[in-house]
């Protein structure tokens, strides 16, 4: 999968983000849940949401707007 959205369970911001990426008609994406992988926990812990174009190695990280997202999308 192209684009990965890290979240974490029960997180408002994430929640607020899926509806971001809906409005701004994001392509699929994998939901990748951080929760009980220290890896992942250590890298995106207080970072989360963050979208992440696993083609170009790019992420964009929370606060973003349907705006932002589709300028992401479009680089």
């Amino acid at each position: 999968m192209r684009y990965l959205l890290y979240q974490r369970d029960d997180c408002p911001l994430c929640d607020a983000a899926l509806d971001v990426l809906a409005s701004a008609r994001t392509p699929e994406f994998e939901s990748v849940w951080i929760d009980g992988d220290a890896e992942l926990e250590a890298r995106y812990g207080a970072r989360v949401p963050v979208l992440r174009d696993a083609d170009r190695g790019v992420e964009l990280g929370w606060p973003f707007d349907a705006e932002a997202v589709r300028a992401f999308l479009a680089r």
